[in-house]
């Protein structure tokens, strides 16, 4: 079977992934744009492939930022209540420090990790979605990393080579 597709359905895959970019204008719009985009050409393998393995890269990302939200959260709070504050910590009137700013460090740095961590997500999201995009101009596959598959996404193996290495396929 050949796996190289018509311009259409090249175009098609590639809107899959740059749709994803709507959630940063419409809530869930990561989720509802792309899913549009994949059940109009869901009868072509190239697009069918593509639509899952969008979804299923941005449902990992909710799940995942989700997961990080609850643990910052949950840490933050059980680092805090951890700490012994002697005596009141926040800047007075004349912008001086009253209490110990040292005893507040566990807990920053927890909140710096995750927000770290949860940056990562975002700059993952915008590599992923950039790298698929390219990927689906070029009429080719592409596998998102850190992806749960949720929607049975994988390549099947009559799309590329005898040996059915996505790495060998053709051009």
């Amino acid at each position: 079977m050949n796996n190289q597709s018509t311009n259409p359905d090249k175009t098609v895959a590639a809107l899959i992934h740059l749709s994803t970019f709507t959630q940063f204008f419409f809530p869930l719009g990561n989720f509802i744009f792309p899913l549009i985009f994949w059940t109009a050409k869901k009868n072509d393998p190239f697009v069918n492939e593509h639509g899952k393995q969008a979804l299923n890269f941005q449902i990992s990302l909710f799940l995942y930022a989700i997961f990080l939200l609850m643990l910052g959260v949950a840490g933050a709070i059980l680092i805090g209540l951890n700490i012994n504050f002697e005596d009141s910590f926040y800047f007075n009137d004349h912008h001086q420090w009253i209490g110990n700013p040292v005893e507040a460090g566990p807990v920053t740095i927890y909140i710096m990790v995750m927000a770290f961590l949860l940056i990562s997500l975002f700059v993952l999201n915008i590599y992923g979605v950039v790298s698929a995009t390219i990927k689906a101009g070029e009429g080719k596959y592409f596998k998102y990393p850190l992806a749960i598959n949720f929607l049975n996404a994988g390549k099947p193996k009559d799309l590329f080579t005898a040996s059915g290495d996505p790495e060998n396929e053709t051009a």
